[in-house]
């Protein structure tokens, strides 16, 4: 169990990054993150070894993620009040910042599956078959996604106005 332990925590860097891309703040990103890691805990038994672990953690982070979107999909979207949860991230050079934001709120304007797919292939740099697993889906259909999300958001950032930010459940 304790090698199991250390290469999870490998893992958890890709987990945050990927689930604060997802989840669109850090509380919810912590939370999903602390969701994926329990369930990966008290699911051990069923990881096969020798099989992708990085592959099996992010799929349980996707299916926690749709699950929760499942069940809040009911319940009417609130915002936190906290100041700094409204800021997008700036960094040094404004003009980087701006365009930081740009492509962040693109990202938004995305369907959900093209976005994660957008995810997992340009920022985890995960293969296709990786993705198709990950997602559930066949093959040909990540790469729809990925074709025709990579061509909505050229189309966003070439339209040089961004619509505004939504807030992606």
């Amino acid at each position: 169990m304790e090698k199991f332990d250390r290469l999870i925590e490998e893992h958890i860097p890709r987990l945050r990054r990927y689930a604060r891309a997802l989840a669109g703040d850090r509380t919810r990103a912590d939370d999903l993150v602390q969701d994926t890691l329990e369930r990966a805990w008290g699911k051990f038994h069923l990881w096969r070894r020798g099989s992708d672990l990085r592959a099996w953690l992010f799929s349980i982070m996707h299916n926690v993620y749709v699950n929760g979107i499942r069940k809040s999909s009911a319940a009417p979207m609130l915002l936190p009040l906290e100041e700094d949860a409204l800021n997008v991230p700036v960094r040094a050079d404004q003009e980087d910042g701006l365009q930081v934001r740009d492509v962040h709120a693109a990202l938004g304007c995305l369907s959900q599956d093209q976005r994660e797919v957008l995810l997992l292939v340009g920022l985890e740099e995960m293969r296709y078959e990786e993705v198709a697993k990950i997602l559930d889906v066949p093959l040909g259909t990540v790469m729809s996604r990925l074709s025709r999300g990579r061509e909505r958001l050229r189309q966003i950032m070439a339209g040089g106005a961004v619509p505004a930010l939504r807030v992606v459940k």
